[in-house]
Order: structure tokens, then C-alpha cells, then sequence
């Protein structure tokens, strides 16, 4: 099967022209459209309390796993007026997800430590601060990955919902005329369910990025042929060029 038109469920690059998937539309001639399939919406304050039965202020440490919870919990900080304190301490699943938090605190005068790793190794720091009160702010379907480790090493934490992943309507798109369609996590791949209930892959190519996102891609009845990341294949671009020259190899 010749790859032709490509649908990349990610909003378009602000500099198409220093993307990875630059590269590829000239190399390959491929016609390359960005489309981001769901949004991520805050819980208003009132909708906060209503479903968390926790204070902010209350705790001593926060659990980090993305900067979508970084900015949620921020915000609900402040509109609900509670002040959090200065000793309060930091715990990130990625080094990029620290230093997100420059934008809300001073970061040289924070308790911060964060994991590159696996969830079981942020555990093993957390681990070494049992003491400590725990908030987990989360989406409202969140991956249980993290919350199962904590329990097993029985670390008292609060799970907090702050932010939901809301499809958006892609009924706009034709996906007849795509040869491959890529998807970075199992919300773009709910999004596809939502607004193509009758949708049915047949030839077209499916690409995924993460093991989450392939779990639910083939819960979803798709048959996967580009994964990444991977030892030959740390980005998703790396993964479409390696299947393309393969592919053009086989025709």
C-alpha cells in the first residue's frame, strides 16, 4: 500500500518547516494534515469540592504526573483561596514536568525531586518521605499505574480529580481518504470511537506512541503496525520514516 495522505492527531506544529514531519512530507511527498481530537478542561471550583472530599492547604506533598495537572492544581489553589506553603514539597514523574513548575513557584528555594523512569521509580522516592501528606491530582479517567504502586507500598495519599479530557467534534474529517492515521494517547483513540462509531480500518495504517495508547488501540479492534517509542525509534516521526522506507522496499 502506497502512503500517501497521513492524519497526525496532534495540533500543527507553530514552524511546520522545523518539524520532524517537514522532512517527511518532502522525502516521501506526503500530504501531512494536524488535528488535535480531544481538549482538556479544568473542574470548576464548585465542581471540585463536590467531588473531592480533600483541602489543598492540608497537605504537605504534591504528586505531579503531567503539566496538565501542574496547571490544574494551581489554579484551583487559587480560586479557592488556599494558600499553599512554601515547605510544601514536589514529586514529578519527568524532569520536564518539574521544571514546568518555574511558572508557579521559585525553583531554586523548592523541595522538588522527579523520576525519568518508570512510575516504580518515582515510588522509590516517594518512598523515602513516607511521612508526608500526599495530594494526586489527576484526570477524571486516569491510569491507575501509579495510585496501584502507591497503595502496595502503603503510602497515604489523597486522589484529587482536577481536569477531564473532553472529545472534540472531528466528524468534519473524512477519514476515507487517509492511508494513516497516528494517535499519541487512548483519549485520541476514545475521540476516533466517539465521532466514527461505525468507523472500520481495513487497509489504512494505524500508528501509536506509548504502550497506554497501543492497549487501547487494540482494545479498540485496530491493528497496529507503527509503535513507538523504541530502542531504533525514540520519536513517532523516527517510526513513520523507518515503516516508509520499509515500505517503499517491499513494492
Amino acid at each position: 500500500m502506497k502512503i500517501k495522505q497521513v492524519l497526525i492527531s496532534q495540533p500543527k506544529p507553530a514552524e511546520i518547516e522545523k518539524s520532524p514531519y517537514f522532512e517527511l512530507m518532502k522525502k516521501y511527498n506526503l500530504c501531512v494534515d494536524f488535528y488535535k481530537f480531544f481538549r482538556i478542561e479544568g473542574l470548576s471550583s464548585i465542581d471540585f469540592r463536590k467531588e473531592n472530599k480533600v483541602r489543598l492547604a492540608d497537605q504537605t506533598a504534591v504528586i505531579f504526573t503531567s503539566k496538565h495537572a501542574v496547571d490544574h492544581f494551581f489554579r484551583l489553589a487559587g480560586e479557592l483561596r488556599a494558600e499553599i506553603p512554601e515547605t510544601m514539597k514536589y514529586f514529578c514523574s519527568s524532569e520536564s514536568t518539574a521544571y514546568y513548575l518555574q511558572r508557579y513557584i521559585q525553583y531554586r528555594k523548592r523541595k522538588i525531586f522527579f523520576s525519568n523512569k518508570e512510575a516504580s521509580d518515582l515510588v522509590d522516592i516517594i518512598r523515602k518521605h513516607k511521612s508526608e501528606k500526599y495530594l494526586l491530582p489527576c484526570n477524571e479517567d486516569h491510569n491507575n499505574e501509579l495510585s496501584d504502586l502507591l497503595d502496595i507500598q502503603k503510602i497515604a495519599y489523597s486522589k484529587a480529580v482536577m481536569y477531564r479530557t473532553v472529545s472534540d467534534d472531528m466528524t468534519f474529517l473524512d477519514l476515507n481518504k487517509y492511508d494513516l492515521l497516528v494517535f499519541f494517547s487512548p483519549a485520541g483513540i476514545k475521540s476516533l470511537q466517539k465521532n466514527f462509531p461505525d468507523f472500520t480500518q481495513g487497509e489504512k495504517i494505524i500508528g501509536v506512541f506509548g504502550n497506554t495508547t497501543a492497549e487501547a488501540a487494540k482494545e479498540a479492534g485496530l491493528n497496529v503496525q507503527i509503535e513507538a517509542p523504541s530502542t531504533l525509534a525514540p520519536s513517532m516521526a523516527k517510526a513513520i520514516e523507518q515503516f516508509l522506507a520499509a515500505n517503499n522496499k517491499s513494492r
